[in-house]
């Protein structure tokens, strides 16, 4: 099994950042108001912030997928959930139930039983 590197911990973080920034372009279009909504994402800063975020996250899980079978890179990106709930929380002051505390765990547990599973033989 390869030894994971740390650059492969930029594909959750890079998702969180691609959410917060289409979050914060969807609520900027959504308190300007008017018909042209969709126009008004596709012209925000926010919303080109998160393509450059979505484009870098592609090109380094590409590298993930290249070094490691899929069965053991995609639970990578479960991470991602629990980055956003974090971000949801702190940035915009979301409320985190237990349950999503407790949900939270699992993934993590998870994530790292299929990470350090090995080949049985």
């Amino acid at each position: 099994m390869k030894a994971m590197r740390p650059i492969w911990l930029a594909v959750p973080v890079l998702n969180a950042v691609q959410q917060i920034l289409l979050k914060q372009s969807a609520d900027d279009a959504g308190s300007l108001g008017g018909g042209n909504w969709l126009l008004q994402i596709l012209s925000s800063h926010w919303f080109l912030a998160a393509i450059a975020a979505e484009i870098a996250c592609f090109a380094i899980w590409m590298t993930v997928l290249s070094e490691l079978d899929l069965s053991k890179a995609f639970p990578l990106s479960a991470v991602s959930y629990l980055c956003i709930m974090a971000v949801a929380w702190f940035v915009f002051g979301e409320p985190t139930p237990l349950l999503q505390l407790v949900g939270s765990g699992l993934i993590l547990g998870g994530v790292w039983c299929i990470a350090t599973a090995s080949k049985q033989t």
